[in-house]
């Protein structure tokens, strides 16, 4: 018991050694809030410990060289006078009082060697918060508006509804914002029309069709990519996705069959031991002595094996509707096999082993037409299919 308390100790002592470097190493890089993060949740389990001594000095230490980084950076900030640095000035503003918030429960806190409290100096930055957030929203909404109304590319309505969001976050229903966001995020939107082409001299089932359009079941989740199978009027598309099929092969029903013969030994009652002279052997006591006499059983197994496939080969297509260019070609093919085993037999049922014994369960099923063949394929025509848009987005 001695010794596992004196190893814990020595694992404590030396984890407090540790942390004690890192918050040191993250002051001496400027890492200041590392170093205030570290200290803090330290002295939240024990601010009185003796042993905590050393993390109330270096949050001392942290605090005043963190705010004053924070106070430089606003200095010169207010100084350029720059409208695209609000959103820096408010972060600045913000980390300030963050931290002061951070280490309020924990004050007083003492430094005993100096017989005396920590010295954090506290400041009221809500007004400058205030301030900052007002003008800082007003240049997010008029920018945002501004570049709603000149912009042409979808990456830069995406770029605005990122700005238009972040004022959201900090600002909520700040004038007409939502409206904005959904503004900009129907500009920042491609829209791509589904297509199928069916160049094989088969007929695709009208249902698979149907399901291999329906990208509601892709569950791609792409907040940028809407998907129409049905063209809707009016609507600008910006790309084509075409499922062209080329060539459906469906092989003969075939019907397997393979005879399998198994014998095995099985008891069949007793008989005396006799020697090579034909006496019976008896045993210590003079009793004769039994053995088991065993006999050979046999039986025919007919296997057979119901048999039919479909193989679907064809490409995904990606056009750019804006150039009416084909942007890129991926192959993609499915098979689909029915196979079904069942078995009769002839002989002594005994003799058949296990796995055997399950086939002779099944009986003949009908072949599935060929129309079922290729409908039952659709599952893994639509794996290929979304493994292609996911890792090949549009843009």
């Amino acid at each position: 018991m001695k010794k596992t308390l004196l190893l814990l100790s020595v694992i404590a002592v030396f984890t407090n050694c540790s942390s004690i470097k890192k918050t040191q190493e993250a002051i001496n890089y400027g890492n200041y809030d590392k170093a205030i993060e570290i200290a803090v949740k330290h002295l939240r389990n024990n601010k009185t410990k003796k042993g905590n001594q050393t993390y109330v000095i270096m949050l001392e230490e942290a605090f005043e060289k963190a705010a004053a980084k924070n106070l430089e950076k606003i200095a010169f900030l207010n100084k350029e006078g720059n409208l695209a640095n609000l959103e820096l000035l408010f972060n600045n503003y913000h980390a300030l009082n963050n931290r002061q918030e951070l280490i309020k429960p924990l004050l007083p806190l003492q430094i005993i060697k100096k017989r005396r409290n920590a010295i954090f100096q506290f400041n009221d930055y809500t007004n400058d918060i205030l301030s900052t957030k007002e003008k800082l929203s007003e240049y997010l909404y008029s920018n945002a508006k501004q570049l709603l109304n000149n912009s042409i590319k979808k990456n830069d309505f995406r770029g605005i509804f990122n700005d238009l969001k972040y004022l959201n976050d900090i600002n909520p229903a700040y004038k007409d914002t939502h409206a904005l966001l959904d503004e900009a995020h129907y500009k920042g939107t491609d829209f791509v029309f589904v297509s199928m082409q069916n160049k094989t001299n088969m007929v695709i089932p009208m249902r698979l069709e149907e399901d291999l359009l329906n990208f509601d079941t892709y569950n791609l989740d792409d907040f940028w990519t809407v998907y129409h199978s049905n063209k809707q009027q009016q609507k600008k598309y910006d790309f084509e996705l075409e499922l062209n099929f080329r060539e459906i092969n469906i092989s003969p029903e075939q019907v397997r069959e393979k005879v399998i013969v198994q014998e095995k030994q099985v008891k069949d009652g007793w008989e005396y031991l006799m020697d090579e002279n034909g006496n019976e052997v008896k045993d210590s006591l003079g009793n004769t002595i039994k053995v088991d006499k065993f006999k050979t059983i046999k039986s025919s197994i007919k296997k057979i094996t119901q048999f039919k496939s479909v193989q679907i080969v064809g490409q995904v297509k990606y056009f750019d509707l804006k150039t009416n260019q084909l942007i890129e070609v991926f192959p993609i093919a499915s098979e689909f096999i029915f196979e079904h085993h069942y078995a009769t037999y002839s002989g002594n049922r005994n003799a058949i082993n296990k796995e055997n014994l399950g086939f002779l369960n099944f009986k003949y099923v009908p072949f599935p037409s060929n129309e079922q063949m290729i409908y039952d394929s659709g599952e893994d025509l639509k794996k290929k299919i979304k493994a292609i848009l996911t890792r090949n987005r549009f843009r």
